[in-house]
């Protein structure tokens, strides 16, 4: 079966998974699914961004391929997902050609940002190849530029952020008051810093061989606390400036670069392992046509990393004027691409999730009588299935 809609093929597969019900237990999609009767595209992408891709109710479908109803739910959700991201992102233009060609727009992105510094830092006088007292990177780069930089991509980022937000949530069919139910953004907030759908229906993600393992969602922690971590080393930074006057560089073991490092050694490790996953899992259940915005994401995540630490350790070195503009633009390259690549999958399925919460709260229920489909005659289940009847 060709799948050239997505959201067609989505509406199929629930449907007849709405029927069976084996996998309920899996994770939120299944509850989710069981309180429709049909489904519409915001129902979809609702469901698509609620699913963790964990693979476990594939493996244990007695209806996936080659059983002639080929119910694939990881492939089919991802593809809904991948979709939803040019769907919802603003300004649509920009959303729909990193949607083409993800890791490509990323890295010219980034070699266009370093290049276009390294050629205003030469026309203003600049030595790059010149070692800075103590290193002071603002001497090359001056407090003000940067913060004027950074300043206005995170106010673009951050509208489209909102944009995209507002339009998942109404296409949804929720209204903006359920906003603040507070016991409901608890309970998302929860689940997705804990990645508590991740595990695989307990025994973790399924893994190229079969094998069950909770490598995945290491990973996807390493990557997240990470990221939280020079994120908080950036903001400590910030109230060290502007609250107490301290300007930057700070010492190796300041409050920021402590932070630094140990965020910076988490963002190497987890996307060297999501981008190892990335490559040999089962591509069964996932979606082939979105690698490229995924290895962006990683790829982008890896360089600051690693240029961030190369930075801290060669800033009084020659080397330095080199590495921060290559920091810098990567950063800057990351954050443009932020609304419309994986990262922003952080945001709707935090949102799909509080969702999800929303909707267990108010005791919504799904119909009371189904009809299971049955298998064809002589299909065995999955390897780890119950058998079929």
């Amino acid at each position: 079966m060709q799948r050239d809609d997505p959201l067609q093929e989505g509406e199929r597969i629930m449907t007849i998974c709405n029927a069976c019900r084996y996998c309920e237990g899996y994770c939120a999609v299944f509850p989710a699914m069981e309180k429709r009767l049909s489904f519409t595209s915001g129902d979809l992408n609702y469901l698509a961004n609620l699913c963790h891709n964990c693979g476990e109710c594939y493996n244990a479908c007695q209806y996936a391929p080659p059983h002639e109803f080929a119910v694939n739910v990881p492939r089919t959700l991802a593809e809904i997902r991948n979709t939803s991201y040019a769907e919802y992102g603003w300004p649509g233009p920009l959303a729909r050609a990193f949607a083409r060609n993800g890791l490509g727009t990323a890295l010219l992105v980034a070699a266009l940002l370093s290049a276009a510094m390294v050629a205003a830092s030469m026309i203003l006088g600049g030595e790059l190849w010149s070692a800075q007292p103590g290193g002071d990177f603002y001497a090359l780069v001056p407090h003000n530029v940067m913060v004027s930089m950074f300043g206005s991509v995170s106010l673009f980022v951050l509208f489209a952020f909102v944009m995209g937000f507002v339009r998942f949530w109404r296409h949804g069919g929720e209204s903006m008051a359920d906003l603040l139910r507070g016991r409901a953004w608890r309970e998302a907030l929860r689940d997705s810093l804990t990645l508590r759908y991740l595990h695989g229906g307990g025994a973790g993600c399924n893994q190229p061989d079969r094998e069950r393992s909770t490598l995945r969602r290491w990973f996807h922690h390493l990557t997240m606390y990470g990221f939280l971590l020079c994120f908080a080393a950036t903001s400590v930074a910030t109230v060290y400036h502007y609250g107490f006057g301290w300007v930057a560089p700070y010492g190796y073991f300041s409050v920021p670069n402590i932070l630094g490092t140990v965020g910076g050694v988490g963002l190497v490790i987890g996307p060297a392992g999501l981008l190892w996953i990335l490559y040999v899992r089962d591509a069964a259940t996932t979606d082939p046509s979105a690698r490229g915005a995924s290895a962006a994401f990683i790829v982008l995540l890896l360089l600051i990393s690693v240029s961030g630490l190369a930075l801290m350790a060669l800033r009084s070195t020659q080397w330095m004027g080199v590495l921060l503009i290559v920091h810098l633009a990567v950063v800057m390259a990351l954050f443009i691409t932020m609304p419309y690549g994986k990262f922003v999958h952080g945001l709707y399925r935090g949102v799909a999730l509080l969702r999800y919460a929303l909707e267990e709260a108010r005791g919504e229920q799904g119909p009371t009588t189904r009809t299971v489909p049955k298998p064809q005659t002589g299909h065995t289940a999955r390897a780890g299935t119950r058998d079929s009847g």
